[in-house]
């Protein structure tokens, strides 16, 4: 009885996952394919003949390369800062004791439930009256703190020992070197975790760079894949070999660190 239901469970897990990797796997499939063999029936998994002509449009009609480097420099440098910012943050709120710490950090926990949508207007009347509009800054300011982050951190400073703090104080140590030299060599799994989450977010972000850019050598690849796709309406191989092109960078780290993610959202109790 047992062994049946381990045989109709791992069934069950085997279609939910082939029914979540089905359209990634169309896409790929697509994307070496030519405009006849798109809708064919049943569907060619494996293109005959085998068609690379897409990719060779993707990286020579649009400045594939220039979107690249333009998201890259953005991910990049909002993500150092976020990790910084959200670090020394869940720091304060997890091992520095001050009034109205727990009152300021569930307000503060509060803004996660805040749709973009409603701070979107003010967010860019703030970034005009700085004259950062159709520039990369704009795009990293916005990224540079997240309740998210300094949630995710401060759970994980919260199973560092406070006798190790205080150890490191009664030894003369300051609180920038306690930070430095305790906390953040003991929260690497946490730190890796945010760093991944936050790469991905920026790199995938299509809504700050659809209001703040203008010029189209400063877009990043998704704003830059959009207005692919309107230039190649119906060249739905085209399309998805941009598509790919998009999310290799993503599925590297994401391969390469799989398992910093899941140590360290076991560590800081975000799992299940």
């Amino acid at each position: 009885m047992k062994k049946a239901k381990n045989v109709i469970f791992y069934a069950l897990m085997f279609l939910l996952s082939f029914a979540m990797i089905f359209p990634f796997l169309w896409m790929i499939s697509t994307s070496f394919k030519f405009d006849s063999q798109v809708f064919t029936t049943p569907i060619e998994w494996i293109p005959d003949p085998v068609n690379f002509s897409n990719y060779v449009k993707v990286w020579t009609e649009e400045p594939f390369l220039t979107f690249y480097k333009n998201t890259a420099f953005v991910a990049v440098f909002a993500t150092a800062g976020q990790v910084i910012i959200s670090a020394m943050a869940a720091y304060a709120f997890a091992k520095m004791k001050f009034t109205g710490r727990n009152i300021v950090f569930g307000l503060y926990l509060a803004t996660m439930m805040v749709p973009w949508n409603t701070i979107m207007i003010p967010q860019y009347q703030i970034i005009s009256k700085l004259h950062l509009t159709d520039t990369h800054l704009a795009l990293i300011l916005g990224q540079l703190a997240s309740a998210f982050g300094i949630f995710l951190l401060r759970q994980f400073f919260m199973t560092v020992p406070d006798e190790l703090v205080e150890a490191a104080r009664i030894d003369g140590a300051s609180e920038g070197r306690t930070f430095a030299q305790i906390m953040l060599p003991q929260a690497k799994p946490a730190l890796a975790t945010l760093i991944i989450f936050t790469f991905i977010q920026v790199w995938n972000d299509y809504m700050a760079p659809l209001i703040y850019l203008n010029t189209k050598e400063k877009y990043t690849i998704q704003l830059g894949l959009k207005f692919f796709q309107s230039e190649h309406t119906m060249q739905y191989t085209v399309i998805m070999a941009g598509t790919v092109c998009a999310l290799i960078p993503i599925l590297i780290i994401f391969l390469v660190f799989e398992k910093q993610i899941t140590n360290g959202m076991v560590h800081s109790g975000l799992k299940g």
